[in-house]
């Protein structure tokens, strides 16, 4: 442990002004990422959980230090781990296009929450290393991460098309470029009712194969009415 902190450990005045100045300063830079890509839980949120983590360690350690109140100090931090995740949930959605968005948001919320308990328990090495390590995952990882899935070599699409000519139409399409169907679902429509069929497709691309411009090239068949990927 850094010896600069030694003298802080112990709750003091001068020791439970620096953990919560530490949790509204790490809850912050990790909430601006969050605000700055306009998801829900941004700035404010994340420095209110991560300032109120902070408080509930260092009320566990006020209640058993200076009140001498023999408690589990653990037991409140314990209920703040498994309460945030009612708060994280919130921020978790499925869009139009049946994907999942708001899980990093909802991680970082969480792990803010973690990051308070430490701070408001006097651990400012592992406060401070943690929100440098998210912030890393959340600024540089995420380009990895996207790369990663660019390159992926199977991918689910949803397609609508109208008959049964426009599938042969796409299985053909799939043959000649090289792309090997692994699954297909098919929901035909009924006839007395106006919808369009649909078809879940599980595909293995080739290396270097360009999803946006298959997509592109499966919504100018004719027939097509719509595409996305699951």
């Amino acid at each position: 442990m850094l010896s600069l902190f030694d003298g802080l450990r112990e709750v003091s005045i001068w020791s439970v002004a620096l953990r919560m100045t530490l949790a509204v300063i790490c809850g912050g830079i990790i909430g601006i990422e969050r605000e700055y890509k306009r998801r829900p839980a941004g700035f404010r949120t994340h420095i209110l959980i991560c300032l109120g983590a902070a408080m509930t360690t260092l009320t566990s350690q006020y209640l058993y230090l200076v009140l001498g109140q023999y408690t589990d100090m653990a037991r409140l931090g314990a209920q703040v781990v498994a309460g945030i995740g009612f708060i994280g949930a919130g921020t978790i959605i499925v869009t139009r296009r049946q994907r999942v968005k708001g899980l990093t948001t909802a991680a970082g919320l969480w792990a803010a929450a973690i990051i308070g308990l430490a701070l408001g328990g006097g651990f400012y090495e592992g406060g401070l290393f943690a929100t440098v390590l998210i912030l890393v995952a959340e600024l540089f990882f995420s380009r990895v991460e996207y790369q990663m899935l660019k390159n992926a070599p199977e991918v689910n699409l949803y397609i609508e098309y109208n008959d049964n000519r426009t599938m042969d139409k796409l299985l053909q399409e799939f043959r000649e470029r090289g792309m090997k169907i692994l699954n297909m679902g098919i929901i035909h429509s009924k006839s007395n009712e106006k919808h369009n069929a649909c078809a879940i497709f599980t595909l293995r691309l080739h290396k270097g194969m360009d999803l946006d411009q298959i997509q592109k090239y499966i919504q100018a068949t004719a027939g097509v009415v719509s595409v996305r990927e699951l």
